[in-house]
């Protein structure tokens, strides 16, 4: 055969080999290199290549002609195991009819291998991918070899592409199936069928039937009115508002409140009279040693018929008469009563008056005729009880209804000066027949509630008010704006009292709703008094409860009686270094909290009183003369 004949041949279809420089002999952009070797995707086993030989002939047929082997990659065939033998490799295509269950079309360039039958995608292989197999090629896709072979033998005819996304149809398949996503919609359904369904309504239900034991309820010890040791406390009544009364002009007549005609209210005032009459009673200056005076503190104990109900609601006041043979003590109330005790007589008798329409605040025997009571409330005016006429006479009368307290600025008690809640303050002449004030002043102190002068140097007096204490000159009320001449300390809230010592004045006390009392050093008025001592005390009295007010004994300079929230309840004495002196408590009398206290003037006498009218007495003998 010519040279140009075997040309023709060998690039004739079905001829093994194809003419070097030919389209069929290159493969097509479309194919993945490396996939195939050839159109059919396998490469002429060696075997193939000798029984094409023998077939041809040497030199003869297809115009081949023997020389040297080629090398070429060797890629794995999907023929039969053992039907290759080993050899050196040709290039071309392999026999056409070795591929039984494929069809093989060739458009030019481009050759392709197409599934010859469509079905159901068979299912992913299940075991790990069999040893041997190639690695990816360039592309990123794997190779066939990547795939174990049962696969292969169930997705023949597929592309490795189509193989590659089969494979990953069949992991998301089982990876979802491990989800139970069926069951748990299926759950959910019945959730939302459940919830859907139609309550019965109320009035259809059954009624309980009570078993006729009652459910024990736990309440607390306050609510039972018990102590922590289970003794029952004393009933304090819920303080109901009664509609504001108008004020009184006039003298009002010492009478009892219940009863115009009372067969006892003389026998009171003949005793008050006879107390009253006789020697000036004068503060007397008891130079007892801090540790004789605790002995002394120590043997005053509470006796039974020394509690009694003095007033009907709350003591908001209290003044012990200074006589030094019988025992005589005023309590002012919320809604205008007064109410005294006689402690010496045998019977307790109590006598209860109504000269005010509002809470009496300030109550003191004059220091000159103990045979008079002064009275302030907050109705807005000052009342004395004179025993002699038997009257409650007006002293002083204000516009407003905002007096809060009051003191002597006289030894005698002739003038006075008197805080309003405002922050005024006024000079009130007893002397003058007029009931208004001789001078009025503002002080720019909100919410006055005590007033107190300096026992020696009466010019100065010290005022308590929110969140301050200072003292003022009574002589510079004229003047504008009024300065004070001293500052005490910083309070963080609202002071409820503030009072000079008893005999010196050297000292100031205050309480202050901060949880404090502290004693100032007011020996020099300066700008600013240092703090001798701050104590930290418990002074949240609430709504229902009197302001707790620290009071210094009338006896010495150094001491001082409050009202605590300490349980068991008591009544607390100090000392001006912030230690305590004693406690005053009873366990089968004293019950309750005594926000108001007071100190005999001259005798070992304490009386306490609280928010029900009731007053409680410590003493260290028996009340006579």
């Amino acid at each position: 055969m010519s040279p140009f004949m075997s040309q023709i041949s060998c690039s004739a279809p079905g001829s093994g080999r194809s003419a070097p420089g030919t389209a069929a002999s290159f493969p097509s952009k479309a194919m993945k290199p490396g996939a195939r070797g050839t159109a059919l995707g396998r490469q002429p086993t060696a075997a193939g290549s000798v029984n094409r030989k023998r077939r041809l002939g040497p030199g003869g047929g297809g115009g081949e002609t023997p020389g040297p082997e080629t090398p070429g990659r060797e890629t794995p065939g999907r023929g039969t195991p053992g039907r290759e033998t080993p050899g050196p490799e040709t290039p071309g295509r392999g026999t056409p009819g070795r591929s039984s269950n494929r069809r093989v079309r060739q458009d030019g360039a481009d050759q392709r291998q197409v599934p010859a039958a469509q079905g159901d995608i068979p299912p992913g292989p299940t075991s790990p991918a069999e040893p041997g197999m190639a690695p990816s090629d360039s592309d990123g896709f794997s190779t066939d070899d990547e795939f174990p072979l049962s696969f292969h033998r169930q997705s023949e005819g597929l592309s490795l592409y189509e193989k590659k996304r089969l494979k990953n149809i069949q992991e998301n398949a089982r990876f979802f199936a491990s989800l139970n996503m069926q069951e748990t919609a299926a759950k959910l359904r019945e959730i939302g069928k459940r919830r859907q369904t139609k309550r019965p309504n109320a009035s259809k239900r059954k009624k309980l039937q009570s078993s006729g034991v009652q459910p024990i309820v736990r309440r607390s010890m306050r609510l039972l009115r018990l102590d922590p040791t289970g003794t029952p406390l004393p009933e304090i009544p819920i303080e109901i508002q009664k509609e504001s009364e108008e004020r009184i002009s006039g003298p009002v007549k010492m009478v009892q409140d219940d009863e115009d005609d009372s067969k006892e209210t003389p026998h009171l005032m003949k005793i008050w009279l006879e107390m009253s009459q006789g020697e000036v009673h004068t503060k007397k200056k008891q130079p007892v040693e801090l540790k004789t005076y605790k002995s002394t503190l120590h043997r005053m104990t509470m006796q039974e018929g020394f509690v009694a109900k003095v007033t009907p609601s709350r003591v908001g006041s209290l003044a012990f008469h200074p006589s030094p043979r019988n025992f005589l003590v005023a309590a002012g109330s919320t809604y205008g009563h007064i109410g005294l005790w006689d402690l010496s007589s045998q019977e307790g008798t109590v006598h209860q008056f109504k000269p005010h329409c509002n809470t009496i605040n300030c109550l003191h025997f004059s220091p000159s005729n103990s045979a008079e009571l002064l009275s302030l409330s907050n109705e807005g005016s000052i009342r004395c009880g004179n025993v002699a006429a038997a009257v409650f006479d007006e002293v002083y009368t204000s516009d407003t209804w905002a007096t809060s307290s009051f003191d002597f600025l006289a030894e005698d008690g002739s003038t006075l000066i008197v805080s309003h809640w405002d922050g005024n303050v006024a000079v009130v002449d007893r002397r003058t027949p007029s009931t208004s004030g001789e001078l009025d002043a503002d002080l720019g102190v909100n919410h006055f509630r005590t007033v107190g002068v300096h026992p020696m140097h009466r010019q100065y007096f010290v005022a308590a008010g929110t969140r301050c204490a200072a003292i003022y000159d009574v002589r510079n009320l004229k003047a504008s704006p009024k300065k004070a001449v001293a500052s005490l300390g910083i309070h963080t809230k609202n002071v409820s009292s503030a009072y000079f010592s008893s005999l010196t004045g050297n000292k100031v006390v205050t309480t202050c709703m901060d949880d404090r009392i502290r004693i100032f050093d007011t020996s020099a008025i300066i700008p600013k008094i240092p703090v001798v001592a701050s104590i930290i005390h418990n002074n949240c009295t609430g709504r229902w409860l009197t302001k707790f007010r620290a009071v210094w004994d009338p006896k010495r300079d150094d001491c001082f009686v409050v009202g605590s929230m300490a349980r068991p309840r008591q009544i607390e004495v100090f000392h001006f270094t912030g230690s305590k002196v004693r406690e005053f408590r009873d366990m089968e009398w004293l019950g309750s909290v005594c926000s108001i206290n007071v100190m005999h003037p001259t005798r070992n006498v304490l009386v306490g009183g609280n928010s029900s009218g009731r007053l409680h007495v410590f003493t260290d003998g028996a009340l006579s003369g």
